[in-house]
């Protein structure tokens, strides 16, 4: 089978050599590499349609971004203090008796219970462990099952201040610390924290496992949205993708990004050839109860009062067509994200539709779909989007100029705050003029968070901005003009690679939090 074509007017090499035959195109900018996972071949239509017949008409609301839950071990030093005559027998804080110790292990359990009410991702706490020194705490901490450890450090340790600390670490999760100000009695790592523990006594961060932004101080608030941002890391991990022509990434730079993306987040892509693709939308389109589902899931979102259809009927329908057979393969394979390269040219024969319609409606169903196999954006945009329960827009951006960039692409989702959906107009794919695309209507005074990730996959940019129009410029359908607060020419400086990736709401301090467990390196332009 050739290699999947890619788009001529997204391929850098197409100004390099414009007078190119298509099979030399196709030399030039296929970039698709294999990783781990099953190259997916042979599949009967009748094998997918009975997984698919369990999920396709259950998605709803309540099924969005299926994401696992992160499991923490919540970790209570405290300090039992002896009165010694003509001694000090007491180190700083409030906890000076035993019914000190369990009036403050219940406060714990119930900020742990607001924690979880609060939480807007799965979030599971394992039962309190409590303990003075680390030979009484070890035992108690569930290390097979817990993510994180977070640790209510209040105690001394049994004058050896290190003891109860220290060996935390050899557990080999990640750590938070919370120590008390004002928020109930005050702890002795208040003060502790730095001097002793982080710097180990010595000028410098010194401790393994934990740095300054891992210690928080009587705000729960600002433990959860740490909590938020290693659930988005753990969800991004391992994640499993079906790649519709294989996995690549944009121009000659990204031809190493599917090997990247395997090294640092562990992603599992199984391959689906164009050739089992065309035989399967065939068999699809010509199954009647495939058809029907097809036919109610375009008949559901053309009744939508926010849409508007100025393209015909068919390629709609096809393109529901097309995201039945995405689907079902995400299903098949218990995935919930996939890819396709070949997205502007080779899909458009087999489906009779572009694919923007298809790929735009299945992350309004809570599964993460992304065009162009761009594993260069495509790890932010896992991440992004396992943050903050969101779907996110992969996106062109373009240059910056008197604090405003246009963002846009054929393929935007329209439940883009995870609830609601957006107006659109439904407009053919521009570089074609082919098939159906959303023209989202992006709202307005909508704060967005976007990673601007470089070819080498060692350090992303983020940039938080403001939606101040939705234009209708003759570019990729749905655009968003962004405001910014810094200069242009900075913005400028850290825009390395290509496609960006938007979502909406500020989830700067996560993404860079999460990124602190991964070797890419963090540069927060907010």
């Amino acid at each position: 089978m050739a290699p999947a074509r890619l788009s001529l007017r997204c391929c850098p090499c197409d100004a390099a050599d414009e007078g190119a035959t298509d099979a030399r195109r196709e030399r030039l900018c296929s970039c698709g590499i294999e990783m781990t996972g099953a190259t997916l071949s042979g599949l009967s239509w009748a094998e997918l349609s009975a997984v698919a017949a369990k999920k396709t008409a259950a998605d709803s609301a309540d099924d969005r971004f299926d994401r696992r839950p992160l499991v923490v071990q919540p970790v209570f030093t405290y300090p039992v203090p002896v009165r010694q005559h003509q001694n000090s027998w007491r180190m700083w804080g409030g906890l000076q008796s035993q019914a000190d110790i369990d009036q403050e292990a219940d406060r714990i359990r119930g900020e742990l219970d607001r924690l979880k009410a609060d939480a807007d991702f799965p979030l599971q706490f394992l039962p309190l462990a409590m303990g003075r020194r680390a030979d009484a705490l070890q035992p108690k901490i569930d290390a097979s099952s817990a993510d994180v450890l977070l640790v209510y450090a209040a105690g001394d340790g049994d004058g050896d201040l290190m003891a109860a600390m220290n060996p935390l670490a050899a557990v080999g999760k990640d750590m938070i610390f919370f120590v008390r100000h004002k928020s109930g009695p005050v702890y002795y790592w208040y003060e502790g924290m730095m001097a002793r523990y982080l710097h180990q006594h010595t000028d410098e961060l010194a401790c393994k496992g934990a740095d300054y932004g891992d210690v928080v101080t009587d705000r729960l608030d600002e433990v959860l949205w740490r909590l938020r941002a290693l659930a988005g890391r753990k969800n991004t991990r391992h994640t499993k993708m079906v790649a519709i022509g294989g996995a690549g990434g944009w121009g000659p730079s990204g031809a190493k990004a599917p090997d990247l993306a395997k090294e640092k987040w562990h992603i599992d892509v199984h391959t689906v050839p164009y050739d089992e693709l065309s035989r399967l939308v065939k068999d699809a389109t010509a199954d009647t109860a495939a058809m029907r589902i097809v036919r109610e899931e375009a008949d559901a979102y053309l009744r939508d009062p926010g849409v508007k259809l100025e393209v015909p009927r068919e390629p709609v329908e096809n393109a529901f067509a097309l995201m039945h057979v995405f689907r079902s393969l995400m299903n098949y394979t218990n995935s919930r994200s996939m890819t396709i390269s070949g997205c502007m040219q080779t899909v458009m024969p087999i489906a009779r539709t572009s694919a923007c319609l298809a790929l735009s409606a299945l992350n309004d169903f809570g599964y993460l779909a992304f065009c162009e196999s761009d594993f260069v954006a495509i790890p932010a945009g896992l991440l992004l989007s396992n943050i903050s329960g969101r779907p996110n827009f992969l996106n062109d951006p373009t240059f910056p100029h008197k604090g405003l960039i246009t963002l846009a692409h054929c393929t935007a989702p329209r439940r883009m705050d995870g609830k609601v959906l957006e107006p659109a107009r439904l407009l053919t794919h521009f570089e074609s003029d082919y098939g159906a695309a959303p023209k989202v209507e992006f709202r307005k005074g909508q704060r967005v968070t976007s990673i601007i990730p470089d070819f080498a996959q060692t350090r992303w940019s983020c940039v938080v901005g403001e939606i101040v129009e939705s234009p209708s410029l003759d570019i990729c359908r749905s655009q968003m003009d962004v405001a910014y607060s810094i200069s242009d020419a900075r913005l400028g400086e850290a825009m390395s690679g290509f496609h960006w990736e938007t979502v909406y709401g500020d989830y700067s301090r996560e993404v860079g939090y999460a990124l602190k467990r991964t070797p890419i390196s963090w540069q927060n332009l907010a």
